[in-house]
């Protein structure tokens, strides 16, 4: 018996032309060999551009308000199933939280909100309904990452003691938010993409990615952070050190005026036994490089691919290098591998996180303390 259609929506902005284009094909993507699900579109800024866009991907219907979208759509009997938000960060809290009271399932980017505060309450929300919440973060739908958290948790790796994560791109080197890039004036705009610049847009997917595959959170750490572009209100760099639950030690670079990278993200993760490698840049690939005579287990396999047996045989279906973290795993929602209501994701390849606003405003409250240690459990308390 065929599987039903799902219904969808996105949310986007006014973004560039070839932006916004991107997103569309990533959501027409089929969902499975046969069925395409069907999506409504609403462009927030843009009744003539929602209109336009919704012509010309034959879409049923737009519409000029996500309230409106939201409404209309539980109303509906044939409406959505649920709504993709990939908005500016501001717009997360406000428009997950419309299609949550809706009774529509969510699929947001990250970050989930500005605040901890908010971000508890869309929690609440969603624990409160029968709705499910997914936050992307999609680098932990790659099958050697999957793969890696399992060999740690297997203890193949050891007692971890040291865990390095590095994302660098360049495409901010100069002041374009003064330019007429749109990308750039938003995530430079701190009310409109939060606390953080570099950290919060790119070194957040190092955060999670660091703690999904070792399995241990960020107890403390200490940060250094720089805006290297003349008057840019927002971090475009930044050098952190962290002390992990269980006594690990780690460092996280990112950097967004990292010259000659386009898009770089590498984890090596070193533990008493053997140490793990993972970069995703033009080409990914991976390692696994045990103790001196243990002999090599793998050795430049594709992140896309499963390094010896893959723990997730629909692992493979993620695609290389940077992804918007929506059409790859649309598929997997498809397939009846949807995030719990609760928050648990990582089965799909999502990763429903609310601490991660938290953990922003931690490494910004080291950067304001020049550099000092400053303790997870009591920045949280103290708000």
């Amino acid at each position: 018996m065929p599987l039903p259609i799902p219904r969808a929506a996105c949310v986007p902005v006014s973004w560039a032309a070839g932006a916004a284009h991107s997103s569309d094909r990533c959501i027409a993507l089929p969902l499975n060999s046969t069925a395409r699900h069907r999506l409504s579109r609403c462009h927030v800024f843009s009744p003539q551009t929602a209109r336009e866009s919704a012509a010309a991907w034959f879409l049923e219907r737009a519409y000029t308000s996500y309230e409106d979208m939201a409404s209309s759509e539980a109303a509906d009997k044939n409406g959505i199933d649920f709504v993709i938000i990939a908005t500016p960060n501001d717009l997360h809290y406000p428009v997950a939280r419309a299609f949550l009271s809706a009774g529509i399932h969510v699929i947001c980017d990250k970050p989930l909100a500005l605040t901890v505060a908010e971000g508890e309450k869309l929690a609440r929300l969603a624990e409160a309904g029968t709705t499910l919440f997914a936050l992307t973060h999609n680098y932990t739908g790659y099958p050697a990452v999957r793969q890696a958290r399992e060999m740690v948790r297997g203890g193949q790796l050891g007692e971890i003691r040291k865990v390095m994560v590095e994302y660098t791109q360049d495409w901010l080197m100069e002041p374009l938010e003064n330019r007429g890039n749109k990308q750039a004036a938003w995530r430079t705009d701190p009310a409109r993409a939060g606390l953080s610049g570099c950290v919060g847009d790119i070194g957040t997917h190092a955060q999670n990615l660091l703690e999904f595959v070792t399995d241990r959170q960020i107890e403390a750490l200490c940060a250094d952070l720089s805006s290297f572009v003349a008057g840019r209100r927002l971090d475009d760099d930044a050098s952190i050190l962290l002390r992990l639950r269980g006594g690990a030690k780690g460092t996280l670079v990112c950097s967004q005026v990292a010259c000659g990278e386009e898009n770089r993200l590498s984890v090596r993760v070193y533990g008493s036994q053997a140490g793990w490698s993972g970069i995703s840049r033009i080409r990914t690939h991976s390692s696994i490089s045990p103790l001196a005579g243990l002999g090599a287990v793998a050795d430049g396999a594709e992140l896309s691919e499963p390094v010896g047996q893959s723990c997730d045989s629909n692992a493979g279906r993620a695609s290389r290098g940077l992804s918007r973290g929506l059409c790859e795993h649309l598929p997997w929602l498809h397939a009846g591998r949807a995030p719990s209501r609760t928050g648990s994701t990582a089965d799909a390849g999502l990763s429903g996180d609310t601490g991660w606003p938290a953990w922003l405003a931690l490494h910004r409250t080291s950067g304001r303390q020049l550099a000092g240690w400053v303790g997870l459990a009591e920045l949280v308390g103290s708000q």
